[in-house]
């Protein structure tokens, strides 16, 4: 098991990418902490965070369900403090947390705009800046920031919305990936980012687009190979990489 004696922090694991990423570093050897919002079913977005425990469980594994809103950095600092009481320093950190709200920047209520921008940026940082001490201090950690090729592109438009917000908080996450890596690197610290290059069927796809999932999209276990992969590099092998799970296959061949 490759991730033998690891502590490994989650946000987002409820359901999608994050579960599955959650379900893979248990079934490699990590106590797996699955951090997020959703405690109880919501038939409109299936998947809780102890329902993601139960079949990490149910395999063999160890973990934590913990409710966390990752825009609130009392709620980050107390979760991690609870990790470390329960199960020790922590070694990979997945920023998974997400927020999205389809509308023009026009018809984009700033409400909404806070929110993303809280949830996928604010709530990154804060997570990092909850582990990176301990992590400096042992020299060596990993930081794997979820991305999307929206941060590369206009903003597709879905039913007269579009995505523009979304991609520019994660824009600001790739640079946050490449300057990060640079000022870790030289305490043994791994920062990289990782992003499909098609749409992944995930509960949150599947309800945003009503069902219609074409059979050409990728699933959320090849991401989590991929995750593992990324956790599992240093300094020396891979840092600062912002890429796709695919081309990462592709080039590695490592799954």
């Amino acid at each position: 098991m490759q991730l033998e004696g690891n502590v490994a922090i989650v946000t987002g694991a409820s359901r999608g990418i994050g579960k599955a990423i959650a379900k893979l570093f248990a079934r490699e050897g990590a106590k797996v902490v699955v951090a997020a919002r959703s405690e109880t079913e919501d038939p409109r977005l299936p998947g809780t965070i102890h329902g993601t425990v139960e079949e990490i469980v149910a395999e063999g594994g160890t973990a934590m369900a913990y409710r966390l809103d990752v825009r609130h950095e009392d709620a980050v600092q107390a979760m991690v403090g609870k990790v470390e009481d329960s199960y020790g320093p922590v070694d990979i950190l997945v920023n998974n947390a997400a927020a999205s709200y389809p509308a023009s920047m026009a018809d984009l209520p700033l409400k909404r705009w806070d929110i993303i921008m809280d949830v996928n940026l604010r709530g990154y940082f804060l997570c990092i800046k909850a582990v990176m001490p301990a992590m400096i201090q042992r020299g060596h950690g990993a930081v794997l920031n979820l991305t999307s090729r929206s941060g590369e592109m206009s903003g597709r438009a879905y039913d007269g919305g579009s995505t523009l917000a979304y991609g520019v908080s994660k824009a600001a996450i790739d640079k946050l990936t490449i300057g990060l890596a640079e000022e870790l690197r030289e305490h043994g610290i791994v920062v990289n980012a990782l992003k499909p290059k098609v749409p992944v069927a995930t509960e949150g796809t599947v309800t945003f687009f009503k069902g219609n999932v074409p059979e050409s999209w990728g699933g959320p276990e090849d991401m989590a190979q991929a995750a593992l992969y990324l956790v599992l590099q240093s300094p020396e092998t891979r840092t600062g990489w912002v890429g796709f799970a695919e081309d990462l296959r592709d080039e590695t061949g490592a799954w």
